[in-house]
């Protein structure tokens, strides 16, 4: 069988598909609340925690990393019953309280929502662990002058603690898009891409071209064009970091 070569047709036929176009729309917002939820929840127990007796800061980090070991198949078919709009207990004690019942994976306003909390609930464990450690190898020395000087706690963290686990940020920040942008298995458990799409991301998109459509050049244009998102959200990071430096 004689071949083609196909230049940059696929890539023009991707961008001219709806479908695609609405995959990446996906994506970028599932990548940008996905990533922002996890620093900044992450940050915000984190400063609140690492000062705190040893023990206590034990308990707090396990609790939140617990979700991290779990599989993402089990915690994916764990939130399809608890959302499950007929049997659910969410949706028994929205019930009881005199609210309709949501189908969530089924609503277009809420079914992307519950993919990023998630995201969320698996990241966030991550997050804690790498910025309590960073927080707690700043030197005692400069916590106690800026404490000296007058700073409030919030001014410590402000212009001290935060500027220098910076490092520690940006690398959460690239590690959340890489691991974000490459979810399936919840996306193919919990919704299939739907409803109409408003789940579809590329990583699941190519999977339904390659695997489901029989289309390789499209699935592997999507590829490239997934890595070509990650390394410019990555360089941006990382040239953000540098500028402020």
């Amino acid at each position: 069988m004689d071949k083609e070569w196909a230049g940059l047709g696929n890539y023009v036929k991707l961008f001219q598909d709806e479908v695609f176009r609405k995959a990446l729309v996906n994506t970028l917002a599932f990548v940008f609340w996905g990533t922002l939820f996890t620093v900044v929840a992450g940050l915000f127990i984190s400063v609140s925690i690492f000062d705190k007796a040893p023990r206590y800061v034990s308990v707090i980090r396990g609790s939140f990393y617990l979700p991290t070991i779990i599989s993402v198949v089990v915690l994916s078919i764990v939130w399809s019953w608890l959302l499950n709009p007929a049997m659910g207990i969410i949706n028994y004690y929205m019930a009881e309280m005199g609210m309709e019942r949501v189908n969530f994976m089924g609503n277009v306003k809420f079914a992307m929502p519950v993919l990023i909390f998630m995201v969320w609930l698996v990241n966030i464990g991550q997050a804690v662990i790498l910025f309590v450690a960073a927080m707690q190898g700043i030197s005692g020395d400069i916590l106690a002058a800026a404490e000296i000087d007058g700073s409030s706690r919030f001014q410590k963290i402000i212009y001290v603690i935060l500027p220098m686990i910076k490092n520690n940020v940006v690398y959460l920040m690239v590690l959340s898009i890489i691991s974000i942008i490459k979810v399936f298995i919840a996306i193919d458990l919990m919704t299939r891409g739907g409803p109409n799409y408003a789940t579809t991301t590329m990583m699941y998109l190519c999977y339904q071209e390659a695997f489901k459509n029989n289309k390789l050049g499209s699935a592997s244009a999507i590829g490239v064009i997934m890595f070509m998102v990650v390394l410019l959200l990555s360089i941006t990071q990382f040239k953000t970091f540098r500028m402020e430096d």
